[in-house]
């Protein structure tokens, strides 16, 4: 735990998703173009609007950024990120075994689909090698991690093999 963040206490200025859309052992990623992480690989996600769950936020931004509907969207894990700026934020990370649609480039980002063993991780945020393999695997999962704007200063994960109750 970083000496700065209080996470019994914490509070997120943020709350967003990602969707990893899974078929065929291969995982549709994107480039962000803009925003928060731009320049890396992720996968679609974004900011849960007033009034959406964050299934559904998850299917909206999905949608909006590379053009497909995921379907049947499973909950696996949940992130919390404090960055030394302020910045704070609560993830929903949801998987999907299938789409609706055409992946295609938008402003907000450049789709494109990796084998799950080729998955570029020194492209991504420096906390998804450390979660994502075991999402992969089956696992449901918590995390917290402190970042200075790249750079990760602290983890702490959790792993279980069944849901847990609060997404």
């Amino acid at each position: 735990m970083h000496p700065l963040v209080d996470w019994d206490v914490w509070t997120p200025k943020v709350r967003a998703n990602l969707c990893f859309i899974r078929k065929n052992q291969r995982l549709l990623l994107i480039r962000k173009k803009r925003g928060l992480g731009a320049g890396k690989v992720n996968a679609p996600g974004g900011k849960i609007e007033r009034g959406e769950t964050p299934a559904q936020a998850a299917v909206r931004e999905t949608r909006e950024e590379v053009g497909v509907i995921p379907l049947d969207l499973s909950a696996r894990g949940t992130l919390r990120f404090q960055f030394m700026d302020g910045y704070s934020l609560h993830c929903t990370v949801f998987l999907s075994p299938d789409y609706l649609g055409t992946p295609r480039e938008t402003p907000e980002a450049i789709p494109f689909w990796v084998p799950e063993s080729e998955v570029p991780y020194s492209e991504m945020w420096e906390d998804d090698q450390y979660w994502l393999p075991r999402m992969l695997g089956g696992d449901f999962f918590t995390g917290r991690f402190t970042f200075d704007q790249d750079r990760m200063l602290s983890k702490h994960l959790e792993f279980r093999t069944s849901p847990y109750k609060t997404f």
